[in-house]
């Protein structure tokens, strides 16, 4: 007799309709709903992930425009093209040097 009166202790909440109501109501909100807590949860992760994004073009914008102040400048004009189009002046010669490492080797050799 001792055993049923310890499991209507704890059952005697749930005998209460408030209580019913308030726990079908968090189940709802949480798995249900449109929105609920794992949809919340799925959203924020996505707008963390895009804020990451968002900061990383910032810098490459900020990365960018300081290389297109440079290139406004005749100095940085001139060695982009001898760097990247390997122009030169009509009195020079340019020897260009690669090093072994840096050549790309066939896979028949």
């Amino acid at each position: 007799m001792g055993a049923l009166k310890s499991k209507g202790k704890y059952l005697k909440p749930f005998k209460n309709w408030f209580v019913l109501i308030l726990i079908g109501f968090a189940i709802w909100m949480l798995f249900f709903d449109a929105n609920s807590w794992f949809i919340h949860n799925e959203l924020n992760t996505e707008i963390d992930e895009l804020e990451n994004e968002k900061e990383y073009y910032q810098r490459e914008i900020d990365k960018d425009k300081k290389g297109i102040k440079k290139l406004k400048t005749e100095d940085g004009l001139e060695k982009f093209a001898r760097e990247e189009y390997y122009m030169k002046r009509d009195n020079e010669e340019i020897y260009i040097i690669e090093y072994e490492d840096s050549l790309k080797l066939k896979q028949d050799e």
